[in-house]
């Protein structure tokens, strides 16, 4: 690695680290600043996964109240299929010519800024919800089982966006509690990229001097960055990410169209 590369990669990560820990959107910095120091986009996708979960892993413990409201029934099921989409869908992209990966790259990240840009408008619909608990029967367990599965995959795959999926799909089946679901949410977005990195790693396609000037950058953005962060206005913050998206977005749209 060259010196202005690894400055390029410790920014990228420290404000993903930061945007992480206060309103979500870290990989649209660490992914494609890793494309941009010239690694194959498959390497980058499994090596942003591998920087960034330490911090996803850091912020489960801040939740250990909320977690007593779920039910264990719920908790073990959706686990499973958490741990089993994400195996599934890191293992669909290593099994992904990086051709085709690389042609997907801008149509992911439009989704993800999509995801991103609607998420604040859902969170504050599913805050005004007033319906019931949970009910657990056997079609509903059967129904989250399933679209969290599938979410699953997805984050598996690339992840962008996967927080907002899950929340809605939480709120569909019923729970009410916005703090328990962002608890749930945020344990399940731990295990899935838990296992893909489990799986990038024995698959050996993480690039590990890149990874860990990301983990440092992405911890120091954590713990330090968000708190200055959090004086700005959240207003600006999920503006800036989201306008940083759409001109990624656009970028990888113009190489799509430019290598056709």
């Amino acid at each position: 690695m060259t010196f202005p590369n690894i400055l390029l990669l410790f920014i990228a990560a420290v404000l993903g680290g930061t945007l992480n820990a206060v309103a979500g959107g870290g990989s649209f910095f660490c992914f494609p600043a890793l494309v941009f120091t010239g690694m194959p986009p498959i390497t980058a996708n499994a090596t942003n996964t591998v920087a960034l979960w330490p911090g996803s892993l850091a912020s489960v413990g801040a939740y250990r109240r909320e977690m007593k409201q779920i039910r264990p029934i719920l908790l073990i099921l959706l686990t499973a299929t958490s741990l089993i989409g994400g195996i599934l869908g890191a293992l669909l992209l290593l099994n992904t010519s990086p051709k085709t990966f690389e042609r997907l790259i801008p149509f992911l990240l439009l989704l993800a800024t999509l995801l991103f840009a609607f998420s604040g408008p859902i969170t504050a619909r599913l805050r005004l919800r007033d319906i019931g608990k949970v009910q657990l029967t056997r079609r509903n367990l059967v129904g989250i089982s399933v679209a969290q599965l599938v979410i699953s995959v997805y984050g598996g795959y690339f992840g962008g966006g996967i927080g907002i999926l899950m929340l809605a799909t939480l709120a569909l089946m019923g729970m009410e509690d916005i703090h328990a679901m962002n608890a749930l949410k945020t344990l399940l977005a731990t295990f899935i990229n838990g296992i893909a990195v489990v799986t990038f790693i024995i698959a050996g396609i993480v690039s590990w001097p890149q990874a860990i000037v990301m983990v440092i950058g992405a911890i120091a953005g954590g713990y330090g960055g968000a708190y200055y962060a959090r004086k700005i206005n959240p207003k600006w913050i999920r503006l800036f990410v989201i306008v940083v998206g759409l001109v990624l977005t656009v970028y990888f749209f113009i190489q799509y169209f430019v290598s056709k």
